[in-house]
């Protein structure tokens, strides 16, 4: 009898300890889920269906870019050197920005003193790069927060998709 009242007891007490560690789980998940995701498709950036903000840039072409003169179905992707998922996320990209090379247009986020002429190289055959700093004007208009970050452009100036695969690449 003694046995199966200190059993008893022993299982009362991992019972309690695991309650104890349940709620502690519970509570560190809802503080990790009140903190945003890192990588696309992120929540802060502009929405499907929003429109295209105004912005004007140079490329490292030397050729003006801006909401006026980017018409529609455009790819704009943001790429950060350095960054495994943008390293991924390139050759996809790339692909894509082939069948509209007219309108593909490439960020490259990087520091002044950076080097960042392999990501101008590769992205420079298939769109219009743009060389800029952390949190500059583009990064700002298009709600960039993080990299990589792909938009695709309807034909209207409208946000289809923010993904590769979005409806107006698919069949172009």
């Amino acid at each position: 009898m003694e046995y199966l009242a200190a059993a008893v007891v022993v299982v009362g007490l991992l019972s309690v300890v695991n309650l104890l560690l349940m709620v502690g789980v519970i509570r560190r998940l809802r503080t990790l889920a009140a903190q945003p995701a890192f990588g696309p498709p992120m929540m802060d950036g502009l929405l499907i269906g929003e429109r295209m903000p105004e912005f004007a840039a140079m490329t490292t072409a030397g050729e003006p870019v801006s909401h006026g003169l980017l018409g529609g179905p455009a790819l704009i992707g943001f790429f950060s050197p350095g960054c495994q998922p943008c390293e991924e996320l390139l050759p996809r990209f790339i692909a894509r920005a082939r069948r509209f090379s007219s309108q593909a247009f490439a960020v490259v986020v990087a520091d002044p003193d950076e080097d960042v002429a392999e990501e101008i190289e590769r992205l420079g055959d298939v769109a219009r790069v743009v060389v800029e700093a952390p949190m500059g004007d583009l990064q700002s208009a298009f709600k960039v927060r993080g990299y990589p970050t792909v938009y695709v452009i309807d034909a209207d100036g409208t946000v289809a998709g923010t993904d590769l695969d979005a409806p107006a690449l698919v069949g172009a």
